[in-house]
Parts: structure tokens; C-alpha cells; sequence
């Protein structure tokens, strides 16, 4: 709020929760709408102990209030207003106005988004915001707020995602309102319905998201379409702001600000290109889906950003995708298209910082034609680390996923199987979904051979299964057994979201017996095409 501008129609007291055209400034300042009787759900003492902050905060009254929204309770040098930020939309490339309810794109945003604090914990800078806060001008006639269902999936993921060492916004809390519930789209329960079939009243609640910056791809975007369409005198200052900011946040270690502000602008966009490959490629070695990976729901700073249509794969497809709005463009092998596309709207918002430079614009162009070849070489990389390989073996690994299919495996169980380097394939059998011929077992235990081989003329195989569990995960997101924790915590029992929270924070360590027979099994034929389980709308 210090370093960068307001909309000048904005009121001054953050009383600004009708939808309404923000045609300039960076930022609009509102209030949150208080959550009326705020129960604690869960908190994340991990975030809590990086911060310096006593788990006993998570219970303050005080801290209670602010946190489920009650920004009175802010004292100096706090402000009484949070702020929500607005952006472009663009799917795969393209850009959109169309869905904007006033049809001119000045309608997207934070739409019940409210950042409230940004502060520097431990030397390190953190912003924090109320997901779930109550209607901005950006909510386009909704109600703002975020349903328990959601909030509990997004509290867990965040840090289930930290745990496995991929870049994410953070969870600091969440809190619960059994007296105000919302009504959404959802599943009748055993539903075989591909999109919801009932509407259901949930409790609403409100997790608080942390990260250096919230800045996505779609808000420099819709700085740089209004430098295009001369929108406003300050458009391109704007523009240079917001850029400056997301290095200020999120880049400043690594960019000297002596340099000149063009030469700063081209590091930010080969330090992006980098972060958002490693990203991707992370998802990929997880298992992970965004479900919607537009430009808006792209993390300018390079980290996972919007837990909202996400899900993990289980049986192993390649066009996984649990969200029953993203089509196959945003499916799980094709997040690296996605990527590139969204790296591509990043390029052109910046281009206009660069107009007056030819010899700075050819390097950001060679730098953005420089993608494909360096996320093939992360994917790669990446693949290889999973097989314990020393180098990458593009017809080994082919073979592989080919073989994966046909055999319908689980992604999880299959490579943790494999990080033991079995001699037989029947260690590997515990994660297909269905028996297999007799032809198919002998190409697998050719392509068995073939991969031990090159990992016993690779070295010692025990560091080498040490490597593969160390990236391949024992543990692993399941819908199936992350449902009952949002269910039951409906009902006042946050028991099972402790459990998850425990299980979740060292995934790549083998389980206890119990949790083992429990979290690391297949999918139960019950919860395939099990709405809301297996695939499931955004209605959070």
C-alpha cells in the first residue's frame, strides 16, 4: 500500500464490496466481512515456527478475530483496510474480456481475496490473505466467501506441497463459522454425476494464504493491455511499478538493483522462465495437477498459487485432470504447454518497459524462444532423478510410461516400489490396478533388466534407491481420504486434519505400519468416477 497506487475511486474507508469497473491503480482498499463466531480449525505450527510466532497465537482471541476477517481488532502501525489487487484473464494464450461481468475487462480480480498484513519475519518479507474474506469490488455478485470444504483442502495442500519440496504459497490458519453457512453446487452423496447434481449449505470459513507476494502473470497483463489501449496517461508508469514491485518481492536477492531498470527487467524474465519450468517439472514428479493453470492462477514469483480445481494422479493417464471445467488443455502431462503459454503473456506484459531499446527487446525474445528447449531438458532432468539415472534415456523412460498405462499403475505406489530397485516384478505389481498378461509381464521384465542394468553400472545401489526416495514420495495426496477430514470437520471433529497435517509433513518417510495399511494403498474401486471424489467442480 506504501509502494504502490490505489484506484483513485476507491473510498478511502474500505467499505468497497459491490462489484463495480476498476479502471486504474494497482490495488483497491477493502475491508474483510468478519466470519460471526469464528471456531479454530487448524493452524500450521511448521509456518508458525519459521515466523517466530507461538502456537498459542492460533487461539488469541485477537489473533482469532483478525484472521477470520475482523480487521478492527488491527492496531498501528497495522492499517483498519486490507486491499485486493485486479487482473486479466487468458486461457492458453488467448486473451478474454468476454467473461468479465461488465464485458471490458476491468471487472477481474481478487474477488474474495483480501490481503491484511504484509510483514518481515526472520529477516525473510511474507504477505498475508484471507481467502474467503467477504465480497470486493472484483466479486462479480458473489458472496465472497469460501466454503469449509475448499479451505481444508487448500490449508493441507499448501503445506502438503512445502513438505514435498515444490514451490508454494503457504497455510497459517483456518478458521471455522458453524452460524453462517453458503449454499453451493456439489455432489449427492455415491453421485456418478460429472458435474454436481444438488446444491449444498456449508459452513463458510476462511484460510489465511501466505506468500513473499501474490503478484500473478494476468495482473502485469492487465497493466500492459492498458498501456496498449492508452487506457489512462499513467498506464505505463503503472506498468513499471508493478514490475519493479514483483522484483522487490520476489527477486531481489538475485537481481543487483544497481543495475539499469531494463537490464533488471531482463533478469526477471530469465530468472521467471526458470522458476516456472523447475515448477512445472516438480509437478510432474509428484504427480500434481493445477486443473487450471490461467495466467491469473500464475504465480509471477515462480510458486504454486490458487489450490482451488488441483488434484493428484493416482491411476497413472497422462490426461489426468480432476477439474470438470479444464478440458484436457490443462491436463497433467500437458502443464508444460500450459506454462509456456501463460510465460508467453508474461513476455508480451513486459515488452512494453522495453520499446524504446531494441537490443534489450531481441534478448527477452531469446529468452522466451529459449523455453520449450529448457523445460525439455528440466523434464528431463527430472525424469531421470526419478529413475536413478545418471543421464536421461529417452526410449527407456518411453517404454516406461507406455508400459504404465497398459498396466494401469498407481504414480505414487508404482515409483516408490521402484526406488527399492526390485530384481522381481512383483514388487512392482502392488501398484497395478488390475492383473496383467502374460505378455505384458514379459516386456516389463525386459524393461526391468534393461533399467537395472544402468543403475548397477551406474554405482552403488543403495545411494541410489536413498536418491529415488528422496524424490519419490511414499506418501501422497488421495481425494478419497481427504474428504472424510472436511466431512467430519463439518461436524466440529478436526481430528482427522490433525492426522493428514502429521502425515503430510514428511512424505518421503517410510510410514508406521498403521499409516502405511491406511494412506499408502490403491485407490478402492468405490471412489473411480465418484463425484466430488474422483473428479469434482470448483464450487468453493
Amino acid at each position: 500500500m506504501d509502494s504502490l497506487q490505489a484506484d483513485p475511486q476507491a473510498t478511502g474507508d474500505g467499505h468497497d464490496h459491490r462489484p463495480r469497473q476498476v479502471f486504474s491503480g494497482h490495488y483497491v482498499p477493502v475491508t474483510p466481512t468478519p466470519l460471526p463466531a469464528p471456531e479454530y480449525v487448524a493452524h500450521s505450527r511448521a509456518l508458525f515456527n519459521e515466523l517466530g510466532l507461538s502456537d498459542q497465537l492460533a487461539h488469541d482471541e485477537h489473533f482469532r478475530r483478525l484472521f477470520s476477517g475482523d480487521i478492527t481488532v488491527a492496531t498501528e502501525p497495522m492499517r483498519p483496510v486490507g486491499w485486493a489487487t485486479g487482473y486479466a484473464l487468458s486461457i492458453y494464450g488467448t486473451e478474454y474480456i468476454q467473461q468479465c461481468p461488465f464485458g471490458t475487462g476491468n471487472g477481474y480480480g481478487d474477488g474474495r481475496a483480501i490481503s491484511v498484513f504484509e510483514g518481515v519475519f526472520n529477516g525473510r518479507r511474507w504477505e498475508m490473505q484471507l481467502k474467503g474474506g467477504g465480497p470486493t469490488p472484483y466479486c462479480r455478485g458473489a458472496d465472497g466467501r469460501a466454503v469449509l470444504r475448499s479451505s481444508v483442502r487448500e490449508f493441507l495442500a499448501q503445506e502438503f506441497m512445502h513438505a514435498l519440496g515444490v514451490p508454494t504459497s503457504r497455510s497459517l490458519t483456518l478458521y471455522g463459522s458453524r452460524s453462517e453457512t453458503v449454499r453451493r453446487p456439489w455432489y449427492s452423496p455415491n453421485s456418478r454425476s460429472f458435474d454436481p447434481d444438488i446444491l449444498v449449505d456449508n459452513p463458510a470459513a476462511i484460510t489465511t494464504r501466505v506468500a513473499p507476494s501474490f503478484l500473478r502473470v494476468g495482473q502485469l497483463e492487465l497493466f500492459a493491455r492498458r498501456v496498449r489501449s492508452g487506457a489512462h496517461p499513467e498506464a505505463l508508469n503503472e506498468l513499471r511499478m508493478i514490475v519493479a514491485h514483483l522484483i522487490e518481492r520476489n527477486y531481489r536477492p538475485e537481481i543487483d538493483p544497481g543495475l539499469a531498470f531494463s537490464e533488471q527487467v531482463l533478469e526477471l524474465a530469465r530468472l521467471f522462465r526458470g522458476r516456472l519450468i523447475s515448477l512445472v517439472a516438480n509437478w510432474m514428479r509428484v504427480g500434481y495437477c493445477q486443473g487450471n493453470f490461467n495466467s491469473d492462477n500464475c504465480a509471477a514469483g515462480g510458486y504454486t498459487l490458487d489450490y482451488g480445481p488441483f488434484g493428484f494422479c493416482e491411476l497413472f493417464d497422462p490426461l489426468f485432470q480432476p477439474w470438470t471445467g479444464g478440458g484436457q488443455h490443462f491436463s497433467f502431462f500437458n502443464q508444460p504447454v500450459a506454462a509456456e503459454a501463460n510465460y508467453q503473456m508474461f513476455w508480451a506484459a513486459i515488452r512494453p518497459l522495453l520499446a524504446e531499446n531494441t537490443q534489450a527487446l531481441a534478448r527477452l525474445d531469446q529468452i522466451r524462444e529459449g523455453f520449450a528447449e529448457a523445460m525439455q531438458q528440466e523434464l528431463e532432468a527430472m525424469w531421470a532423478r526419478k529413475l536413478g539415472l545418471i543421464t536421461y534415456d529417452a526410449a527407456l523412460v518411453n517404454e516406461l510410461l507406455e508400459l504404465m498405462v497398459r498396466s494401469k499403475v498407481d504414480y505414487t505406489i508404482f515409483f516408490r516400489r521402484l526406488s527399492a530397485i526390485p530384481e522381481q516384478l512383483s514388487a512392482l505389481k502392488e501398484s497395478f490396478y488390475l492383473p496383467s498378461s502374460e505378455e505384458l509381464d514379459a516386456q516389463w521384465t525386459r524393461w526391468l533388466k534393461r533399467w537395472r542394468d544402468q543403475i548397477t553400472a551406474n554405482g552403488d545401489l543403495g545411494e541410489t534407491s536413498a536418491a529415488m526416495n528422496r524424490v519419490n514420495p511414499a506418501i501422497n495426496w488421495r481425494e478419497w481420504l481427504v474428504a472424510p477430514a472436511y466431512e467430519q470437520a463439518a461436524q466440529g471433529d478436526t481430528t482427522l486434519i490433525q492426522e493428514l497435517q502429521a502425515v503430510f509433513s514428511h512424505p518421503y518417510e517410510e510410514p508406521s505400519a498403521e499409516l502405511e495399511a491406511r494412506y499408502d494403498r490403491l485407490k478402492p474401486r468405490e471412489f473411480f468416477n465418484a463425484g466430488g471424489v474422483s473428479h469434482y467442480s470448483c464450487s468453493s
